[in-house]
């Protein structure tokens, strides 16, 4: 049987899993799970890409061990987050994290050399306070020597796949959530990085999902015990989620929900109107070229906050049973407001801006929780109804995929909320896009239809109706 392994890195965690199809059917296996955090270095939060690294080796270890080695693999992760490489491929500074604090204000260095509004028609980037072109800045006020030392600009998935091939391949999915990819051309928006007075150089050629990096690194090959191709997925983690939707037409909305909840469609084209910017949707590359047409809402983030907050005493479980207890609390907040992003203490934010809208005020855990839960759901609600306005289409039901597909509560808040019937599942919607777009490549499906109707046969979906 034939393997193909999937590493599947989010903001909170990592795992791996291996994929095989057998009669028709995707089987899964996971074979590492492990914790990802951020650390303080040097006044900024930043990525410890070296545990990342060290983790992806000790899962290919765990593929020998149990007798299953991949033909290939591939790796997704986050969007809008970097590293700069010098001549000799040393790392530049650190790979700071999207949620740090330093490209507060860098909007309006940009807004120097053009609008908002020029700057949306041109990339169909929606504004958000951590996009890599605002990250780029950050590093020419703070850092202009690791600008000019520069040689490779590699975006997170791209750095592991360079330190365990040694090649350095910038992908297109994940180049579009950096705000300087033309929507039009689908390559690097050479003019706006020139205006920006960003090196040029940095930006190479974008490879498509399904390209070959290369092959592990002789020393890679000897502390794991075998060889195998790296493979470009959709490296963007929601890229390779969207593939694993298993919608049948063009009436479905999507929901990739996890840390981040995207939410949004498939189209042909990009749409970069004024009304679209101003309801803040973006348009990020997806696989075959077409356009993922989404809203980043802040999602279960929000959660996983509060039960840190909480030192991690309840579990998931948990919380959402307080929440259904507290059912009646009449509340809701933004869950886009910036005061959710990074707050020092989540629970605390929540009632602040409660407080600031002259709401009721949560007081119980599950006050808190059911208020998250609702604002999410009320979002939802919301960014379909904008969405319809804008392509001029009716939605006729909602595709849940990712690990937040298996929060019942939610998901039954968001089918009442949106009056719209809700398919649940896979909750491995990510790892399985990623393995799609490989088996797509080794000839398991001739193409995304194909292995849409696999994952139809493969998994349990529920349905949850208004």
């Amino acid at each position: 049987m034939q393997y193909y392994l999937a590493v599947d890195l989010g903001a909170s965690s990592g795992k791996m899993l291996l994929g095989s199809v057998d009669n028709g059917k995707i089987i899964l296996e996971e074979v590492h799970r492990f914790d990802n955090n951020l650390v303080e270095k040097n006044g900024h939060l930043c990525w410890e890409t070296d545990k990342l690294y060290a983790n992806i080796v000790q899962g290919l270890k765990s593929c020998k061990k149990i007798g299953k080695i991949p033909a290939t693999m591939g790796i997704d992760t986050w969007g809008v987050d970097f590293v700069l490489l010098d001549s000799s491929f040393n790392m530049l500074g650190n790979s700071v994290a999207y949620r740090d604090s330093r490209t507060e204000k860098m909007d309006a260095i940009v807004e120097k050399y053009l609008t908002i509004q020029q700057l949306y028609e041109r990339t169909g980037i929606q504004k958000q306070p951590f996009n890599t072109i605002y990250q780029l800045m950050a590093v020419k006020q703070e850092n202009p020597e690791h600008l000019e030392k520069a040689e490779y600009f590699l975006m997170v998935p791209e750095y592991l796949n360079f330190l365990l091939t040694g090649k350095c391949q910038n992908e297109y999915t994940n180049a579009t959530t950096t705000g300087l990819v033309s929507a039009k051309d689908k390559t690097w928006d050479i003019e706006l990085i020139k205006m920006l007075g960003l090196p040029e150089k940095l930006f190479r050629p974008l490879a498509a999902p399904g390209t070959e990096v290369g092959t592990l690194k002789e020393d890679i090959q000897k502390q794991v015990g075998f060889n195998c191709t790296v493979v470009l997925p959709a490296t963007h983690d929601t890229g390779s989620a969207f593939l694993a939707v298993p919608a049948q037409d063009d009436n479905a909305i999507t929901i990739s929900s996890g840390t981040w909840s995207l939410l949004g469609v498939e189209n042909e084209y990009p749409i970069t109107t004024e009304k679209s910017r101003l309801l803040n949707f973006t348009n990020e590359g997806g696989y075959n070229y077409r356009f993922r047409y989404l809203k980043n809402i802040m999602g279960l983030w929000m959660i996983q906050s509060v039960r840190r907050n909480l030192d991690k005493k309840y579990s998931f479980a948990e919380l959402e049973q307080m929440a259904r207890e507290s059912a009646a609390f009449p509340s809701y907040v933004d869950v886009n407001d910036y005061a959710f992003l990074a707050p020092k203490n989540m629970i605390d934010a929540v009632k602040d801006i409660c407080r600031k809208t002259g709401q009721r005020v949560p007081e119980t855990i599950g006050e808190v929780v059911q208020c998250v839960y609702t604002s999410l759901s009320k979002s939802y609600a919301e960014s379909i109804k904008n969405m319809e306005q804008i392509t001029g289409k009716k939605y006729t039901r909602i595709h849940i995929v990712g690990g937040g597909s298996k929060d019942g509560y939610l998901n039954a808040l968001t089918a009442k909320e949106t009056g719209l019937p809700v398919f649940a599942g896979p909750g491995e919607g990510t790892a399985l896009g990623n393995l799609m777009a490989q088996m797509i490549r080794a000839g398991e499906f001739s193409d995304l239809f194909d292995a849409r109707a696999a994952i139809r046969k493969s998994f349990d979906i529920i349905e949850i109706n208004p």
